[in-house]
């Protein structure tokens, strides 16, 4: 038995998810259970100055630094919270993504970028627990995406003996994993990014309600519009979405640039703010479902929520209406925390990297080879 620590700021910039774990086993014996989990929101001063950076603002090496510094005091505090008076031995910690650019397909010189802040250093010194951090470095090097990395983790503690499973996560950014049953013969697990998730919809709130909301609850003002088809069309022309996997994104293409746009296409429609988000919501669902029919071997017997996303009401509506008769479900109905499953799976990468077990799945991050993930920084 290992107690780790998992923590993880996604897309959205929402706040920092701490899960602590009680794990044990392997690979084909892991198991994993869930003490305690939170999350911890930023000061808002610094999350518009995350928010800021990951928008493309300029920013000097020294700022970078200071801001680095200032995320994993973040980090270490909701590390330190979470613990309690717990003996914890071990953390991982995604940090927070501020950019990320997949490589250039074809150009072997051209490999993909990803900057993670919340330094792993300052967060074992802070906490005295050896931490790991830097996950998507080592993919990358290895020719690798650099993500989705939670493909290895869902196939061991959620592939089903008799059903084909997706497994999709639904945070800023939506990426989903395929898992054949136990019983599958020749078919091979395969994950990629599906588009956005909640980024799109989470910045219209805001822009919308003049900073007074900053994300649909339960999906209601989505579920009072009535969503455009001609521009949900219009918006899966972007190449990304006929792009054959592996492949990865992130604000750099879904983000504040592309909102505006949207935006202006849905004023040309007149739409109200209600039909806008409508809108916005059924691309997330259209280009999930999209990607199945078009990337997956087959159709899978189920689907399987996780994450932010998993929690909008109307988003699950219409993706089950979408994929029907494929059953939609929560990973909390197959025994995996929906909320707090990507911080569970970095405290399992961290608990891989320490028994020298390789963390990533080269078949969906396009790396030539499994390897190792994160840097270790011991702490005293």
């Amino acid at each position: 038995m290992t107690i780790v620590i998992g923590l993880i700021s996604g897309t959205s910039v929402d706040g920092i998810d701490a899960a602590l774990v009680d794990i044990r086993g392997k690979e084909s014996d892991l198991q994993v259970e869930l003490l305690a989990a939170a999350t911890y929101p930023y000061p808002k001063e610094l999350r518009a100055r995350i928010l800021a950076v990951c928008g493309g603002a300029a920013i000097s090496v020294a700022e970078l630094a200071e801001l680095d510094d200032a995320v994993a005091e973040q980090f270490a505090l909701a590390a330190l919270a979470i613990k309690g008076d717990r003996s914890v031995e071990l953390i991982g910690s995604h940090g927070q993504t501020v950019y990320h650019r997949p490589p250039c397909p074809g150009n072997i010189e051209h490999l993909g970028y990803s900057l993670q802040i919340a330094r792993g250093a300052v967060l074992a010194r802070i906490t005295g627990i050896t931490t790991v951090n830097n996950f998507r470095a080592a993919d990358i090097a290895a020719g690798g995406q650099g993500a989705p990395l939670v493909s290895k983790i869902d196939a061991c503690l959620l592939t089903h003996s008799r059903l084909n499973r997706c497994v999709q996560n639904i945070g800023g950014i939506g990426n989903v994993t395929y898992l054949p049953s136990a019983s599958s013969q020749g078919q091979t697990i395969i994950g990629w990014d599906t588009g956005p998730g909640n980024v799109l919809i989470d910045m219209a709130v805001q822009q919308l309600s003049n900073g007074k909301q900053t994300y649909d609850k339960d999906g209601t003002l989505a579920a009072s519009g009535t969503p455009c088809k001609a521009l949900v069309e219009k918006w899966m022309q972007h190449p990304f979405f006929h792009q054959p996997p592996p492949k990865s994104t992130g604000r750099e293409l879904f983000g504040f640039s592309f909102l505006q746009q949207c935006l202006a296409d849905a004023n040309s429609y007149y739409l109200s703010d209600a039909d806008t988000l409508a809108t916005l919501t059924e691309l997330t669902a259209v280009s999930i479902v999209h990607s199945y029919r078009n990337f997956l071997p087959q159709m899978p017997d189920e689907v399987l929520l996780c994450g932010g996303g998993s929690r909008n009401l109307y988003l699950k509506q219409r993706l089950q209406a979408l994929l029907a008769p494929v059953q939609v479900r929560t990973t909390d109905e197959a025994g995996l925390n929906a909320d707090f499953k990507e911080a569970i799976a970095f405290a399992v990468l961290a608990y891989w990297r320490i028994l020298g077990i390789p963390g990533n799945l080269p078949q969906v991050t396009a790396a030539r080879y499994p390897v190792l993930l994160g840097d270790v920084h011991v702490g005293v």
